[in-house]
C-alpha cells in the first residue's frame, strides 16, 4: 500500500488549499509555488504514486485528468493561446510528492522545456 502524501489531505479538505476543480475523481488546485501566472495541479482522488505504478484500472482515471486540463484551461482563458502539461516520474524526473499530478502552466510564453 502507497503512503499517504500532502496531496490526500487537500483531497478530504484536512490541509486547506485554493482548489479550482473538484469531482468523485481528481482534484485541482493552485500550486504554493507557482512557476507561471497559472500554475494549477491536477491530481487523482485515488492514491498512485508514481507513473510507474500505473495500471489498466487507472486509464480513465488518466484520461479525466486531460479533460479536466482543457475545462480549466479554458476557465482559466489560458487555452486559447497555449499551455504547458507536466508530468514528473520519480526523484531523476523532478517529482516531489509521490502521488501523480500532472501541471498546468500558462498564462505566458514558457520557452523551451529544457535547458543544456
Amino acid at each position: 500500500m502507497a503512503e499517504e502524501t500532502i496531496f490526500s489531505k487537500i483531497i478530504r479538505g484536512e490541509i486547506p488549499a485554493n482548489i479550482v476543480f473538484q469531482d468523485d475523481t481528481v482534484t485541482a488546485f493552485r500550486d504554493i509555488s507557482p512557476q507561471a501566472p497559472t500554475h494549477i495541479l491536477i491530481i487523482p482522488n485515488k492514491l498512485i504514486p508514481t507513473v510507474n505504478d500505473v495500471t489498466v484500472e487507472d486509464e480513465q482515471v488518466l484520461g479525466h485528468l486531460f479533460v479536466v486540463a482543457a475545462k480549466i484551461a479554458q476557465q482559466e482563458g489560458i487555452a486559447e493561446d497555449g499551455y504547458r502539461l507536466v508530468m514528473n516520474c520519480n526523484k531523476h524526473g523532478g517529482q516531489e510528492v509521490f502521488h501523480i499530478h500532472m501541471h498546468l502552466l500558462g498564462g505566458k510564453p514558457l520557452g523551451p522545456l529544457l535547458s543544456q
